[in-house]
């Protein structure tokens, strides 16, 4: 399927290898740029959703049976689709979601080398031979979990949904996704454009909210539910699929700290802060949520975070000068909106930003709140918006012990010019990813389990495909010869 036209995508429903429009209940759509009424997401019907579970029970055997390097081939078929569609995938993003325009084209281009990157790996590992007895065979034989339901987030949906249904596909594993009901549109497509590249069944693709989300989660014929999404709804489903004895891989909210050692450039660790609180408007899993600043330069790089802060270009996502756009929708806005409040009458400061921006639609401005203290929610509660929330450490340790702290562990990042303070902070933060001197970055192949109320289970790379897969022990001896016959 191939197109330059984002009207030209599939943005409802796929099933047994057909779009199939959802005839379910509506949901409005908001422009978030302009607030004015965009649209509607269609659901799936109960009757749609089970003709995607039959149909991904009724592929299970043929898919499984194909050989590892005609799944692989198959993927790269997929990214390969993806790759060419990518502006039209990321002005769909932009249109639902506000996000800039180069960002939504090029986390298209991710899912595309996600799956590409799958594609090669995946072929690597069948299993182990075991050291027995000279007269039989044992090995441990890697085998498809069976089916996987994938149900992935709004903010960043190509990335997300493209690296769970990689390693899902192939290893044999036939899959239903949902996207969010907040990127339905961008998330269906991608998906769409994948699942034309396989055999009818293997991926079904249904649209909806957390009622449909729901319906699969519950179903017996689910092996693996892997979602990327909130705290709150990956407790639900791990209540859901423990009950059934199903796998549940969550990977879910976080609180990312970034803890400044004494001793930094203050403006390059100040580019780093606006980097990870900034970047889609805040609205990243591995977002900076809060910044531990050692006294010593304190000063200096606030002074450079908040010249930074004030001199971003908001404006409208679909320009390529704009350097931030807005919040997903006047939900999301609300909450960021509750936590800068709550701080500063609290006590806090905000020297740039601190309130919505006087436009229609969902925006708000690059914020730098002082004087944060660990009881506010914007220290505690995942904020998810452009916010840096900034409390001063008297010293490293201090800072450390803050960092590693809270109910979170999905990330955390540190900038030192000390080898042994960047040891120990590798070593000692219980978080899935410790980033150094880089809020961003990391080699392809790479794997994290996040902590706490971050989820459970591999995140990323060859472990995901390996958590995928169920181990089967065979031992294999020859039967003995029947009596009497030579």
């Amino acid at each position: 399927m191939s197109t330059s036209t984002t009207s030209l995508l599939a943005t409802g429903c796929w099933l047994d290898g057909e779009p199939v429009e959802a005839a379910g209940r509506s949901l409005p759509l908001v422009d978030p740029a302009t607030g004015e009424p965009s649209g509607e997401v269609r659901c799936a019907t109960p009757d749609q959703v089970e003709a995607a579970l039959a149909g991904a029970r009724a592929a299970r055997r043929g898919w499984r049976t194909t050989t590892p390097g005609a799944r692989a081939a198959a993927l790269r078929a997929a990214a390969a689709s993806v790759r060419e569609n990518a502006d039209a995938l990321g002005d769909l993003l932009v249109a639902t979601t506000g996000r800039l325009v180069g960002q939504a084209r090029g986390s298209a281009v991710v899912a595309a080398e996600l799956l590409e990157e799958a594609a090669t790996t995946a072929v690597l590992d069948a299993g182990r031979s075991l050291a027995g007895s000279s007269g039989a065979i044992d090995v441990v034989r890697r085998e498809p979990r069976g089916t996987v339901a994938v149900i992935t987030p709004w903010n960043d949906p190509f990335p997300a949904a493209a690296g769970l249904l990689a390693a899902a596909l192939v290893a044999g594993n036939t899959v239903v996704h949902k996207p969010s009901e907040r990127s339905s549109a961008p998330g269906a497509a991608m998906a769409a454009l994948i699942a034309a590249a396989l055999p009818p069944g293997v991926l079904q693709v249904v649209t909806g909210d957390g009622e449909v989300g729901e319906a699969l989660v519950a179903d017996d014929r689910v092996d693996v539910v892997a979602q990327v999404g909130s705290t709150a709804t990956g407790r639900r489903i791990g209540a859901v699929t423990g009950a059934r004895g199903a796998i549940a891989l969550l990977e879910n909210g976080g609180k990312d700290p970034l803890l400044v050692d004494a001793g930094v450039d203050p403006a390059w660790a100040a580019a780093q802060i606006a980097a990870g609180a900034f970047t889609n408007t805040g609205q990243l899993c591995t977002s900076v949520e809060r910044v531990y600043l050692h006294a010593d330069v304190a000063d200096a790089v606030l002074d450079e975070l908040v010249e930074l802060a004030r001199g971003v270009v908001v404006a409208d996502p679909t320009d390529t000068t704009s350097e931030l756009g807005p919040l997903v929708d006047e939900r999301q806005l609300a909450l960021v909106s509750s936590h800068v409040e709550g701080a500063l009458a609290a006590g806090a400061k905000a020297l740039a930003g601190g309130e919505r921006l006087d436009r229609p639609g969902s925006w708000y401005p690059p914020t730098v709140l002082v004087g944060c203290t660990d009881d506010m929610d914007v220290m505690t509660e995942e904020t998810f918006g452009p916010v840096a929330a900034v409390r001063v450490v008297e010293s490293w340790e201090e800072g450390l012990c803050l960092a590693g702290s809270g109910a979170y562990g999905l990330a955390a990042t540190v900038l030192t010019p000390d080898t042994a303070h960047a040891l120990q902070a590798a070593d000692e933060l219980e978080v899935g990813t410790v980033k150094v001197n880089a809020v961003w970055g990391g080699a392809p192949g790479g794997s994290a389990d996040p902590r706490r109320s971050s989820g459970r289970g591999r995140g990323y790379g060859p472990d995901l495909i390996g958590e995928l897969t169920a181990l089967k022990a065979v031992h294999l001896e020859p039967a003995p010869a029947v009596r009497g016959r030579a």
